[in-house]
């Protein structure tokens, strides 16, 4: 699969602590496990010149004590918390600053962010995606890029996961619905 760098962006989706490290409060061994595979994709898609977006899920202590139904604290108890260590990308992906970092307050990195406009500035039509977790953010930001007009395309062997069935299922259905899902070794930015 080769990918234009000039038209292509690599979306790395939710890399924090709170998911990727044994400390974090949601740690799935299996988010930790990719970051060498991020880490190498990301170093792959700079060298050709393709825009690298990091997504960063963070809340506010107080975002959820109005919620009508939407309470993703009540179903996964406090996580990412703003301004908190969790919060934070894993040490291992270094944010350069001609990086985008979108910060987001739902599962999908759209819903009420600058993402779209940001890319659809920038002439980005193909989005490369991996990150955590694969049945939950990168699945419903994939699904919502794929509603916008985008190519999305799962990078199979780099997205995280608390059970291996939720990883099946999100790459089956966004195989199935909207996306494509190569290995990592088959994507070429040239």
């Amino acid at each position: 699969m080769r990918l234009n760098p000039d038209s292509t962006a690599l979306v790395v989706v939710d890399m924090q602590n709170g998911f990727c490290h044994p400390d974090g409060s949601l740690y799935a061994p299996a988010s930790e496990e990719v970051i060498d595979p991020i880490t190498g994709l990301v170093d792959r898609a700079r060298d050709a010149g393709v825009q690298i977006v990091f997504t960063r899920d963070v809340h506010p202590p107080e975002q959820f004590e109005d919620a009508h139904y939407y309470d993703e604290f009540e179903r996964w108890g406090e996580h990412v918390v703003e301004g908190s260590w969790e919060a934070e990308l894993v040490e291992e992906l270094e944010v350069r600053p001609e990086d985008h970092v979108v910060e987001k307050h739902t599962y999908d990195a759209f819903q009420e962010t600058e993402m779209n406009g940001w890319l659809s500035a920038r002439g980005i039509d193909d989005l490369v995606f991996c990150g955590t977790l694969a049945n939950v953010c990168v699945l419903h930001t994939a699904g919502s890029a794929g509603l916008r007009d985008y190519r999305p395309i799962l990078v199979e062997d780099a997205v995280g996961y608390i059970e291996e069935g939720h990883r099946e299922y999100a790459l089956e259905h966004a195989d199935w619905l909207f996306g494509e899902v190569p290995p990592g070794d088959e994507i070429e930015f040239a």
